[in-house]
């Protein structure tokens, strides 16, 4: 059985808009080229056609793996939490939280990290899949919280300062 695949509600658009792109658009314009290169004649030369052939076949792949990823996908609404229906304090899923290290050389330094989901991941933006030992370290932990997390240079101590759901 397939691990489930928890996405946020922008994460989850972005995917679809993703896979409509590839359906709708760039697929059909490199079948056409195709066609065209393929109706030229002579293919084992026929470097539009070669190519072609090799475009379409990774807009496949990508296409199955997407609809593969949206099958399982489980989108984790943050509303209650955002609209203070739910405790807003507690990190889970969605969560955007900022923290600071207590110890070492990073001691003081604030970090902003989002936890998402595993397709989501974008470390420029500071987007850690809930998967990440830094996630779960931080999942379940509240406003205020130390927690040990581990890095590469050991166990390292942290402060929970904020924690938003956006």
């Amino acid at each position: 059985m397939e691990e489930k695949n928890y996405i946020t509600p922008a994460g989850h658009e972005r995917i679809k808009t993703e896979l409509l792109q590839l359906l709708n658009l760039d697929r059909p314009e490199v079948v056409k080229v195709v066609h065209w290169a393929a109706s030229n004649g002579d293919r084992s030369e026929n470097g539009d056609y070669i190519y072609g052939k090799k475009r379409l076949r990774e807009i496949d792949r990508r296409i199955r793996f997407l609809n593969k990823r949206l099958e399982v996908a489980v989108v984790i609404d943050n509303s209650a939490r955002k609209s203070g229906e739910a405790d807003a304090e507690q990190i889970f899923f969605g969560a955007t939280v900022t923290y600071s290290a207590l110890e070492g050389k990073d001691a003081g330094k604030e970090t902003e990290i989002t936890i998402v989901g595993v397709d989501e991941v974008d470390l420029e933006k500071n987007h850690v899949s809930w998967v990440s030992p830094i996630a779960k370290a931080l999942i379940k932990s509240r406003l205020g919280d130390c927690v040990t997390i581990q890095t590469p240079t050991g166990p390292t101590e942290i402060e929970i300062l904020d924690v938003q759901y956006l």
